[in-house]
């Protein structure tokens, strides 16, 4: 039974809204910083479970959060695909014109830059979350500074939309996961994904002959992402998505790859999303 979720920003970030669509009654939301506040909420039980991005289908994966899932021994539970909209927010009665500074989340501003492109006398600034800069616009009465973030962010800290949808791709989806200290509870029968991590040897075909194996058990590859082994200059771990119809197909594959690959491990096995 999920009823606390930690997640990273504040009301109003798109991990609230994935709190709100992902799980099938309201859950308490701790929020976060940063992911590290995420997961160490976690780890000393403050929360039942955590929602964490894992990629974006213009940004790309987001690599430190594979690596805490795998460093502090996390269990991917879940997964939940969320259509991102990104909108312009300001205090009310302001236009474009008038502002001069955008502060948002490095991700966001990534996935709008052809926008910002056409408002050249902006300034761009990094920040940590994109629904906490919208909150802070409404505690400070920021003029001039606009936010990046949703409308509910809009409604909730009672931000004006200056222009909707500013995003560079319009069909701009992120996936996260939801990740608890235990192992997967979803049983057999609704499993059809899961999440790997292995090592492969440094030898012609290796790499390739664990992928094959995977065909031959009829798994689909749906991400493969490398990542390297600080301990081990020029080493690099493997962390996998497959899906599958049968999980029997699963277990056979994930048999074999424990003998091929080295330091094998399962980090999640779970139903998967809707895109």
């Amino acid at each position: 039974m999920i009823n606390t979720v930690a997640i990273q920003g504040v009301l109003g970030s798109f991990h609230h809204i994935v709190s709100q669509q992902f799980f099938e009654k309201p859950v308490e939301v701790i929020e976060c910083l940063t992911f590290d506040q995420v997961v160490d909420s976690l780890i000393t039980s403050e929360c039942d479970a955590a929602i964490m991005a894992l990629e974006n289908s213009i940004a790309g994966s987001i690599i430190p959060n594979y690596a805490l899932i795998d460093k502090y021994g996390l269990h991917i539970v879940g997964e939940h695909y969320l259509d991102i909209q990104h909108n312009l927010l300001a205090l009310p009665g302001q236009n474009i014109k008038e502002i001069k500074e955008v502060y948002s989340h490095p991700m966001a501003l990534l996935q709008c830059k052809e926008f910002f492109k056409l408002h050249p006398h902006i300034k761009l600034v990094e920040d940590k979350d994109t629904a906490e800069v919208a909150q802070r616009i409404q505690k400070q009465q920021l003029k001039g500074v606009a936010a990046i973030a949703s409308v509910m962010a809009a409604e909730l800290f009672e931000l004006d939309i200056l222009a909707k949808s500013i995003q560079t791709i319009q069909h701009n989806e992120t996936r996260f996961v939801i990740v608890k200290r235990d192992n997967s509870e979803v049983d057999e029968a609704n499993i059809s994904k899961a999440s790997v991590k292995f090592e492969a040897d440094h030898k012609r075909g290796s790499l390739a002959a664990i992928l094959n194996v995977m065909s031959d058990c009829k798994l689909n590859l749906t991400k493969i992402q490398s990542l390297p082994i600080v301990e081990t200059p020029w080493k690099y771990a493997f962390f996998v998505d497959v899906t599958f119809d049968n999980y029997e197909d699963f277990k056979k594959a994930k048999s074999l790859m424990d003998i091929m690959a080295h330091n094998f491990k399962v980090l999640g096995e779970y139903k998967k999303g809707k895109k």
